[in-house]
């Protein structure tokens, strides 16, 4: 911790912004006085920082390299003085200079560098590391625009640029000293007794480092972004002559590397450019750990004793070969010893059961691609079936044309893991149930966690403040402590004040939505939000159409009396995902009809927010009284929205799905919301090829919700508009959103009955928080350390 005060912060704020901004406080715009803030605040953040790296390299300590494709790490000021106790001061030294601190740190812009929960989970488990004392390292791409920023014209999702970089960013070091070539396409030739590989393409990886604090400051890593650049800047010759564009070609090809996050996969020029993007990450990354690994001076067979790289997902499952041929090629070691070595360091988190998001790349481009490494994964497949000769025919890294990097990812880590205790069961028992019978114990469960400090401490201050007074300060660290919360609930003074924190998050939440939305809602009535990627399986359409149902009700019986509902959603559709696009677009069709129904009035307002991000949810998650994880069972690996929510004191309506099941667990059924078939029934239930009809024709309420939107009730100016998802819910529905749809509805009916009934509410509510320990971000890397990575914390 420093000991910073106002004064002295004041003193260092003036300080930047005349020497490093250069401009005088009677001249300063809003993003000066951020600016000036923000690099006051990093001062503070270099000593723990270097400090830790020193004690790192002193001590010979074993590091984890964390390899994401996404880090989602939202802003960074008003964390970084959260976990330096500096944010009161902050405050204060802000209003000192008159400058509104809550002005200053929403114009921050949220880094670019996710989409949903792979990202913020990376970034939950980096803060924990660094709160934890594990050395580490992140490593993902510098995205100039990220995934894309969401806007909506008449109810259609649009995609244009984000811009996040568009000013400079105060929370990076360039590192241009660490630099790595990487190398695309060519050939492979054999000489003198060994593959040679002889690229086509190189561009160099360029390091830009963002230290991550730790809670009370006392340790800090590093994230490490790669931008691309290229290896010669620009053909002069050829500038000369006038071909301008063609002497910028490779120039181009580098930006394009770390421009975007998942560019439209649905063409062959898409599909290379993304392998060439999970390649250059995991490259860049292994050749900075094996420099950083030899300038220790140890036997590069000793690499597992100092290294651990997890595998965030299948996007980095390249690292395998990557390091096998880093080991053979550049290190000179055996196949075999560099095999072993290599899957010695290498975990695998899976995140999903979904076969599509498994990639698979066919041969030809993999081979195009990377020549060297389609050599080295049919020889890494060879030898593991001749290592296990009972391997089905049917299981193997290269088959049908294809490579699968799952089976890859799987056969190159000592250790593969899920993130739910049901998603762990179901990775041994559907995903990869030969595999796992070969190597029994290779897949363990690390269920998922997010950080208390951003998603409590920072983005809930009311509910914080009550916390610390009820039960003392320290449970920050120690997460299990709101255990203590219980015995409190039972006092109607307690529950008072529960209640009135909440209230004051809905109040600001209420003013953020009629500025952002121009709808006007009331924080009496339930806020029920949705918030996620907009995805089929996460199923909005199923909350839309009780939501259309919900809406027809109160227009059939407008006196009854009826809980008051603000549905809020919130996510982005993949830019091909005509489906999902689909659904906005009706999401936002019945918006447009609900919130100008006279009849309905404020009973029902219905709310999307465009362009979901971290801190978009950490407006929302605090205010929200019902958390929505409806997910067809058997398909949510874990979330960790619903962690968020529970944490915040909303309780859940959801299936038993993911990380669902162990809330549940944690919460008792009397504080959760439980409908829905089970993952068995799920599939029993797909067995009925009628099963969507069946399910329709047994509900009257889902008949008429439909009706209404074939009809055209919600697209009058284009009656026919969602005649293809009407069909989709009566034809094709794998998601069994009509299946699961009268269950949801009468669980939503008991939403009602319970928040009608104060003081019930309110202790649930509690409750929820009070038994949300569990799901610490803490917790998960403490066990990814024990029996994983085999680190201990250097603290």
């Amino acid at each position: 911790m420093t000991d910073l005060t106002a004064p002295k912060l004041k003193a260092e704020i003036l300080r930047h912004l005349t020497y490093t901004l250069g401009k005088d406080a009677a001249h300063a715009s809003i993003y000066d006085w951020r600016m000036a803030l923000s690099y006051a605040i990093r001062d503070q953040i270099m000593g723990p920082w270097f400090a830790s790296t020193r004690k790192t390299w002193d001590t010979g300590h074993k590091r984890v390299y964390y390899l994401s494709m996404e880090f989602l790490i939202g802003r960074l000021l008003e964390d970084a003085t959260i976990n330096l106790g500096l944010r009161d001061i902050a405050e204060k030294a802000m209003a000192q200079l008159g400058q509104d601190f809550r002005e200053i740190v929403e114009d921050e812009p949220d880094a670019a560098l996710g989409n949903g929960g792979l990202g913020r989970l990376a970034a939950c488990f980096m803060e924990s590391m660094a709160t934890l004392g594990c050395p580490a390292y992140g490593y993902g791409i510098r995205y100039e625009h990220g995934l894309f920023r969401q806007r909506f014209e008449d109810g259609r999702q649009v995609e244009t640029p984000e811009d996040w970089l568009k000013e400079r960013n105060p929370w990076e070091f360039d590192r241009p000293e660490a630099s790595y070539t990487v190398a695309f396409k060519g050939h492979v030739e054999h000489r003198f007794g060994r593959d040679i590989w002889v690229p086509g393409e190189t561009v160099l990886a360029e390091a830009h480092d963002t230290p991550v604090i730790g809670w009370q400051g006392r340790w800090g890593n590093t994230l490490r972004l790669w931008a691309a650049r290229p290896t010669t800047m620009f053909d002069l010759e050829r500038f000369n002559r006038g071909d301008y564009a063609a002497a910028a070609e490779p120039e181009a090809l580098a930006r394009t590397l770390s421009r975007v996050l998942y560019p439209d996969d649905t063409t062959y020029q898409g599909k290379e450019l993304r392998l060439k993007q999970e390649y250059f990450l995991t490259s860049a990354a292994l050749q900075d750990i094996l420099r950083r690994f030899t300038t220790g001076g140890h036997a590069i067979t000793d690499l597992p004793k100092h290294v651990a790289i997890q595998m965030n997902d299948t996007h980095p499952a390249i690292a395998g070969p990557e390091l096998i041929r880093l080991l053979v090629d550049d290190h000179g070691l055996d196949f075999e010893t560099a095999l072993d070595t290599a899957r010695a360091c290498l975990g695998y988190t899976n995140h999903t059961l979904l076969p599509e998001a498994l990639e698979r790349w066919a041969t030809f481009t993999f081979g195009n691609v990377l020549p060297r490494h389609m050599q080295i994964v049919e020889r890494i497949d060879a030898w593991h079936k001749a290592k296990y000769p009972t391997r089905p025919h049917y299981v193997g890294i290269v088959k049908h044309q294809e490579v699968r990097m799952g089976e890859l990812a799987f056969i190159m880590a000592h250790k593969v893991n899920g993130v739910s205790a049901l998603h762990s069961e179901l990775v041994k028992k559907n995903l990869f149930p030969e595999l796992n019978a070969l190597h029994p114990d290779r897949i363990v469960n690390q269920t998922n966690g997010v950080t208390p400090r951003r998603w409590l401490k920072m983005s809930n201050r009311p509910l914080s403040a009550l916390i610390t007074k009820t039960i003392g300060e320290g449970w920050e660290a120690d997460l299990d402590r709101l255990r203590e919360l219980e015995p409190h609930i039972k006092k109607k003074t307690f529950l008072k004040a529960f209640g009135a924190a909440k209230r004051e998050n809905k109040v600001a939440t209420a003013a953020w939505i009629a500025e952002h939305c121009g709808v006007t809602v009331s924080p009496d009535a339930l806020f029920d939000v949705q918030i996620k990627r907009i995805h089929e399986y996460k199923r909005q359409l199923l909350n839309i159409l009780e939501t259309i149902a919900r809406w027809h009700a109160i227009r059939q019986n407008p006196d009854a009396d009826w809980v008051p509902r603000v549905k809020i959603f919130g996510g982005k559709s993949a830019p091909g995902y005509f489906v999902a696009k689909e659904i906005i677009h009706l999401i936002n069709d019945v918006a447009k009809v609900a919130n100008h129904d006279p009849v309905v009035g404020d009973r029902l307002k219905v709310v999307y927010p465009a362009n979901y991000n971290v801190s978009m949810a950490e407006h929302l998650v605090p205010a929200a009284d019902l958390s929505e994880q409806i997910s067809t069972a058997g398909k949510e690996a874990s979330g960790t929205g619903n962690m968020k929510f529970m944490i915040n004191g909303a309780p859940t309506i959801g299936t038993l799905d993911g990380a669902n099941v162990e809330i549940l667990q944690e919460v008792g059924a009397e504080n959760f919301f439980l409908f829905g078939l089970t993952a068995e029934q799920v599939v029993k239930r797909r067995e009925d090829p009628e099963h969507s009809r069946h399910a329709i024709e047994a509900s009257q309420e889902l008949q008429d919700v439909l009706q209404m939107i074939a009809e055209g009730l919600f697209s009058p100016e284009d009656p026919g508009r969602y005649h293809a998802l009407v069909h989709r819910v009566w034809h094709h529905d794998y998601f069994l959103v009509a299946s699961d749809f009268a269950s949801y509805l009468t669980a939503q009916a008991e939403v009602d009955r319970a928040y009608a009934d104060r003081n019930r509410w309110l202790a649930m509510a509690a409750m929820n928080t009070a038994r949300s320990g569990f799901f610490s971000s803490d917790r998960t890397i403490r066990s990814y350390m024990a029996d994983i990575w085999s680190v201990q914390s250097a603290l």
